[in-house]
């Protein structure tokens, strides 16, 4: 039996937005994940940032004439250096990120607030924890845009899980068969799907669950492919010593497809279970560019013996990215530690690292041996 959820019982699932709508906000990068996903959100929250900056200059500025951008600056050092922002936004290679965000902080010093990273954050975890501190030192508030924590349903999920409706939980996984569009970029890096597609989901299980013990995964190359790359199918298991398990299969190839001349079926589905209820749903994001919200359904023993479906208009692009932003001008606001703040964000970078060991040496890697290392 299918059942409505009543306002009351109503899940949240959208963001809590800062209560000023006139931050001044620089953007670092004019590429897809600015111009398509976090500029578009912006523009639906009522957000209106001041400056540009890019690579190209002539990239920065076709995006400042598409969202209404005032200044393009030359160089991103000018950008770093423009003394009316107060939030750098920053969508730039992994590789590259760590050195930007070391000269903001040197550029912005006692002016700058904040800053919102691109995940992954860095590609090492003694990066990352650099960039950390950095930040905290010089009084700039970081945080990262692990943008899936913001997909509807996995905040609904989440939500459930708080509530205790789904009881202590047992299981969790996450099952994806989609092709992934690697950015050029991709091809240098010394990890693949683990610290470009994988951290997403690792990320995910973060924040339904915590950060778990240890890791047992395994990879192979991706035939699709074609440059070198080591982790292209990645298939983890995370282990918590109180109990649950939570598993992935992050299946980049996902069989013959269109150009190989095939139909397949590609799709991101994931499922909860607890002692007390199950939740399961879709990720909208393979059906992209389409606009495709994500799914639940979910029963439980403590609401009737009902599966209920709620439904919601937005989707993980580009709405997810209203709420990654907000979250960083909220914390501001009121000055506490982003949601999803660099310094949490260490454990992620940790998980993913604990991947790529485990999958490499071949055996189990507890997370202590990465955060606390000898």
């Amino acid at each position: 039996m299918t059942q409505t959820l009543c306002s009351e019982l109503a899940l949240r699932y959208l963001p809590e937005l800062p209560r000023r709508s006139d931050w001044r906000i620089g953007c670092i990068g004019a590429g897809f994940i600015m111009r398509d996903c976090h500029l578009v959100a912006y523009q639906q929250a009522g957000w209106q940032p001041l400056a540009i900056a890019s690579r190209r200059t002539e990239s920065a500025a076709a995006v400042a004439q598409r969202f209404g951008i005032p200044t393009v600056h030359e160089q991103i050092s000018d950008l770093l250096h423009d003394p009316r922002l107060e939030v750098l936004d920053i969508a730039v290679p992994p590789d590259v990120q760590p050195e930007i965000i070391r000269q903001a902080v040197e550029a912005g010093r006692g002016r700058l607030r904040g800053i919102l990273a691109q995940k992954p954050l860095a590609l090492s975890l003694a990066d990352a924890q650099d960039l950390v501190q950095r930040c905290a030192a010089a009084g700039i508030t970081l945080a990262v845009n692990q943008n899936m924590r913001f997909d509807q349903s996995v905040r609904a999920a989440k939500d459930l899980i708080a509530r205790g409706w789904l009881g202590e939980i047992v299981l969790a996984t996450i099952d994806m068969r989609a092709v992934p569009h690697w950015m050029p970029w991709a091809q240098h890096l010394p990890s693949l799907t683990t610290f470009v597609m994988s951290i997403h989901h690792l990320d995910t299980f973060r924040y339904w669950l915590g950060t778990p013990d240890r890791v047992l995964a395994s990879t192979r190359p991706d035939p699709r492919t074609r440059f070198p790359h080591r982790d292209g199918i990645n298939l983890y298991i995370l282990e918590y010593d109180a109990g649950p398990r939570a598993a992935a299969w992050d299946d980049v190839w996902a069989g013959p497809g269109r150009a190989e001349g095939a139909a397949p079926d590609h799709a991101i589905r994931w499922r909860i279970e607890g002692t007390d209820g199950v939740a399961q749903g879709t990720i909208g994001w393979p059906k992209y560019p389409a606009h495709e919200p994500s799914t639940l359904e979910f029963c439980t023993r403590r609401q009737g013996n009902y599966w209920f479906r709620p439904r919601w208009e937005q989707a993980w692009f580009p709405e997810a990215f209203i709420g990654t932003m907000a979250q960083l001008l909220v914390a501001l606001e009121q000055g506490t530690e982003p949601e999803i703040s660099g310094r949490d964000n260490l454990e992620t970078i940790a998980l993913c690292t604990a991947v790529y060991r485990s999958s490499t040496e071949h055996r189990a890697v507890a997370l202590r041996e990465i955060l606390t290392p000898k």
